[in-house]
């Protein structure tokens, strides 16, 4: 449970990093919502998008994997955040993305490059 919270919580401040980079990604809410509960809500979501749907995305589209050398990738990555953008409409929290390419492309690099540098910098949670 502790590395589900850690993963809520990096994917809170990586959204939060492409949300002050990229223009075209938004948070919003309640005017009652402290601004860190906003970005924890979508981190929320973003986790359980990629562990529930980005599993099932990667193996039907393993092809297009190896064709592209794994940029497809940043691909997958923009729809899980189209995806997340989608479910925040039913939260009184919303995220939203302006366009696929410029906003939701960039947006998946952006969110990627800093939850690795997250991940290199947090503990794993894993005992030697």
């Amino acid at each position: 449970m502790t590395s589900f919270a850690i993963r809520v919580a990096v994917n809170a401040v990586a959204v939060w990093v492409a949300t002050r980079l990229i223009e075209g990604l938004t948070v919003s809410g309640d005017s009652g919502w402290p601004r860190l509960a906003l970005f924890l809500v979508i981190g929320l979501l973003l986790a359980v998008v990629n562990a529930v749907v980005k599993p099932v995305i990667k193996v039907l589209s393993f092809p297009l994997y190896i064709l592209t050398l794994g940029l497809f990738g940043f691909i997958v990555n923009a729809l899980m955040l189209e995806l997340t953008a989608w479910l925040s409409e039913v939260t009184p929290v919303t995220f939203a993305v302006a366009d696929f390419f410029w906003s939701a492309v960039l947006g998946a690099v952006v969110i990627t490059v800093a939850t690795l540098v997250l991940n290199l910098v947090l503990p794993d949670g894993k005992k030697s």
